[in-house]
């Protein structure tokens, strides 16, 4: 399923492409991907499992 993240270029929610799911340095999980429409870089910060 797609993540829906914020594009600060576009300045709006999309849903990311190229998503992958990481885990942060303290160990909490995010979704990495790329604006559809731009490319700029999207981050969202996932909750606890």
């Amino acid at each position: 399923m797609a993540e829906k993240g914020y594009c600060v270029k576009c300045k709006a929610k999309k849903d990311m492409k190229d998503e992958q799911k990481v885990t942060m340095k303290n160990g909490r999980l995010a979704a990495k991907g790329k604006c559809p429409d731009c490319g700029t870089g999207m981050y969202k910060i996932l909750g606890k499992k």
